[in-house]
């Protein structure tokens, strides 16, 4: 094991993210529906971007008391408790000042994406994203009926192009990014809210991979940024037509390992987007009243979980060092660095010539794994890698993609 690594793991003392949690059998998509998308049953997942560590330790507490309590009415995510906390971890994490009357509320990312589309855009319209693209983000748009328009990470001319189409209403940000890790900068972010401003297109960041970037990155929050542009335009409350459209999508769900008690959070620039937004959730939605675990788990990851946040990423980064041994040592030519954010390692196989197909049918039938191909995100060539994992499997998975890398090539 490289020094790094060592390094890594000695952080990590005080949880156990080392003992391996038996998923089977738990309706987990991950492991019970790795035959819905690889046509075979039984294979070892690194797969869907859930992680396979129990939850912080607090979090788990918090909603063993609130189910103590018996009682699960009908509940608000307006009140102080859960507001605060997003406050608290805001400030703490970001060093960033929130309003928390800009807050708004949803059942998922995915969702709170959906009603913003639905808002900013008609059908047929352009709906502008950074490639490879998240798979779920193509699904959102080309299932409303919006046309999905690929730019290549880091082409700002391309970016700009699309942008300037009459019909091109919104940019959606991942930030930072899926499946790449990419962590955009402030002044990358900057000139994107530039250039959607200059153009009139609305911005939705999805922030839900923000908590896990790794030492020697940070992650901006987009709101920081709008605000500064509206400022700048002369636009109150840092929104609205003059000063841009923007949204910020998010939740403790990816970062804390909770997304099937689903629930996710927004902040929304402009006033009368909000009050829009939460009118459609509320009523043409029928959903006012959140999970009320969902809130609950909320609450003491961003009170009290920053510890073992920080001690997950650092175990993490370990799983991570650890591949870009392996392959360092097994396939020089990828020259494959670990991302700047995430638990998804995203590897580009181009520099060996496999093919893609033929790769996926050694690891499935030979190898007994299940591993994302580059083209379930505009890719081909690439692959996602899920290390949000004990170590044992993440070795496993490793040794895995080195034999049937070994076996395509010859």
């Amino acid at each position: 094991m490289s020094e790094g690594a060592r390094n890594a793991v000695s952080t990590t003392a005080r949880y156990d993210f080392d003992t391996v949690i038996d998923r089977r059998g738990t309706w987990c998509v991950q492991w019970d529906g790795v035959a819905d998308r690889f046509g075979v049953d039984g294979l070892l997942p690194f797969t869907i971007s859930d992680m396979d560590f129990e939850t912080a330790p607090e979090v788990l507490a918090a909603l063993r008391a609130r189910l103590d309590h018996g009682v699960l009415g009908y509940t608000t995510w307006q009140q102080d408790d859960f507001l605060s906390a997003v406050a608290h971890w805001y400030g703490t994490r970001y060093g960033a000042d929130l309003d928390t009357g800009r807050l708004v509320y949803g059942p998922s990312v995915l969702s709170q994406l959906s009603q913003l589309l639905q808002m900013w855009t008609s059908e047929g319209e352009g709906v502008v994203v950074h490639t490879p693209t998240y798979d779920g983000f193509r699904k959102a748009v080309l299932g409303l009926g919006r046309e999905l328009r690929g730019v290549p990470l880091g082409d700002t001319e391309a970016l700009e192009r699309e942008l300037a189409r009459a019909d091109a209403k919104v940019l959606v940000l991942c930030s930072p990014h899926n499946p790449t890790g990419r962590v955009w900068t402030e002044a990358e972010l900057r000139e994107m809210a530039e250039l959607a401003r200059r153009h009139g297109a609305a911005v939705i960041s999805d922030e839900i991979h923000a908590d896990f970037v790794h030492d020697g990155h940070v992650h901006v929050p987009y709101a920081r940024i709008a605000d500064a542009a509206g400022v700048e335009a002369g636009v109150r409350d840092g929104g609205g037509p003059a000063g841009g459209r923007w949204a910020v999508i998010t939740s403790a769900s990816k970062s804390f390992n909770f997304p099937a008690l689903t629930g996710s959070y927004g902040i929304i620039g402009d006033p009368a987007d909000r009050a829009e937004y939460l009118r459609r959730m509320e009523t043409a939605e029928g959903l006012a009243s959140p999970a009320v675990l969902s809130l609950t788990a909320h609450i003491a990851a961003y009170r009290e979980g920053a510890a073992w946040l920080d001690a997950v990423r650092a175990y993490v980064t370990g799983n991570l060092a650890m591949v870009a041994e392996r392959l360092d040592a097994e396939f020089p030519e990828l020259a494959w660095v670990p991302p700047q954010a995430g638990y998804l390692a995203w590897i580009d196989l181009r520099p060996l010539g496999v093919d893609e197909e033929a790769l996926q049918r050694v690891l499935i039938e030979r190898e007994k794994v299940a591993i994302m191909p580059g083209s379930v995100y505009g890719a081909p060539g690439f692959l996602r890698l899920n290390l949000g994992c004990p170590r044992s499997k993440a070795e496993a998975g490793v040794s895995a993609l080195v034999r049937g890398l070994r076996t395509v090539r010859a």
